[in-house]
């Protein structure tokens, strides 16, 4: 009965060592996300002030209350992200921020279900399971309160 006792808590310590935040799960960061009350508006300075003409056609994500822009960087995007429909969650934000802010910080994973239980194993708030975000795919957003008030995306890397 100990034996057992024992081989099931050394289990659940090697286990869970191998779900410790000492292993980086991690790839590159993809993009920062900004909030703004119009893309339109917002596209200008990055065209206007650096000269920046790779720049995407607005679209809609409807399923997450957002439209999107990105402005191509050669070492990443900004991705600006205006509301789309009265219960998109930008509103709330832009309520504080009217003139528009960083609302998250985007990291690339190789797989977004292991990086969704590495995360939470290790004690933080995901929002959300697993759903396609403006790159087509997978997305999961982690809570501001784990990361000293900043927004955290993961979205697998794209397979192509």
């Amino acid at each position: 009965m100990f034996m057992t006792s024992l081989k099931q808590a050394l289990g659940k310590i090697f286990k869970a060592e191998t779900m410790t935040a000492s292993k980086n799960i991690i790839g590159p960061m993809n993009h920062v996300g900004i909030a703004v009350p119009s893309i339109v508006e917002a596209i200008k300075p990055y065209q206007e002030i650096f000269g920046i003409t790779d720049i995407t056609e607005p679209k809609a994500l409807p399923a997450q209350g957002v439209s999107y822009a990105f402005v191509n960087l050669p070492t990443g995007q900004v991705e600006l992200i205006e509301p789309y429909g009265e219960s998109s969650p930008i509103h709330k934000f832009l309520q504080k921020n009217p003139k528009g802010a960083q609302h998250h910080v985007c990291f690339e994973v190789e797989d977004i279900h292991e990086a969704k239980a590495f995360v939470e194993a290790n004690g933080a708030t995901v929002l959300n399971e697993p759903r396609i975000g403006a790159h087509g795919t997978l997305v999961i957003f982690i809570h501001p309160k784990n990361f000293t008030g900043t927004l955290i995306e993961l979205m697998e890397t794209p397979k192509h």
